[in-house]
């Protein structure tokens, strides 16, 4: 979010959240309950779309709920947002995304890529990062094992295994938005070291 507000190609912001987030001019950060979002609500008349909405197992204590949070709110903001006309939609999605995947988490993953595909955006761009760098709001400790084990053998390992910088992420995602470019698109982990 801060990229984009920072970035002078784009003149707003609009980002329906759950929380309070702090006042920008070019900011409108509508408070929604992803259960029951405003399908009238003006905001959705947007050009495109970055959808960071995701969750975490332990954080949502069950499959369904996981589920919820993953593919269920990122097609309904992405309906709301195509019936209201915007073209472009990026998905923070991860690597290993895949509908036929033995894991649920990436299976979950490749299920909301599959099902977006079907909404009719003319560009489409699934980021898939691997471990994601940086600070989070909440503790992982798996996540944060894997994080000091990859930046040990960072340099030895195939980029698509290395960390990616939650900036670098951020950075491929509002160059997508802008860009809009036409078709489907799949930026790997390899291309966000």
């Amino acid at each position: 979010m801060r990229l984009a507000l920072a970035d002078l190609r784009i003149d707003a912001v609009i980002a329906p959240v759950r929380r309070v987030l702090p006042e920008n001019p070019k900011l409108l950060a509508p408070i929604v309950d992803f259960e029951d979002l405003p399908a009238d609500a003006a905001w959705w008349a947007v050009d495109a779309v970055i959808c960071t909405l995701g969750t975490t197992m332990r954080t949502a204590g069950s499959r369904e709920a996981f589920s919820r949070v993953d593919h269920d709110y990122p097609l309904a903001v992405a309906r709301l947002a195509r019936q209201h006309g915007a073209s472009t939609f990026i998905l923070n999605s991860a690597i290993g995304a895949d509908v036929s995947s033995r894991f649920f988490y990436n299976r979950v993953k490749g299920e909301v890529e599959r099902d977006l595909a079907g909404i009719g955006f003319r560009s489409l761009t699934y980021i898939r990062p691997g471990v994601i760098g940086g600070d989070r709001d909440e503790f992982r400790p798996a996540e944060r094992v894997a994080s000091v084990v990859l930046r040990l053998l960072g340099p030895a390992l195939p980029q698509h295994w290395r960390i990616n910088p939650a900036e670098r992420i951020a950075t491929a995602m509002v160059e997508a938005a802008v860009a809009g470019k036409p078709g489907t698109h799949i930026i790997a982990s390899g291309e966000l070291t």
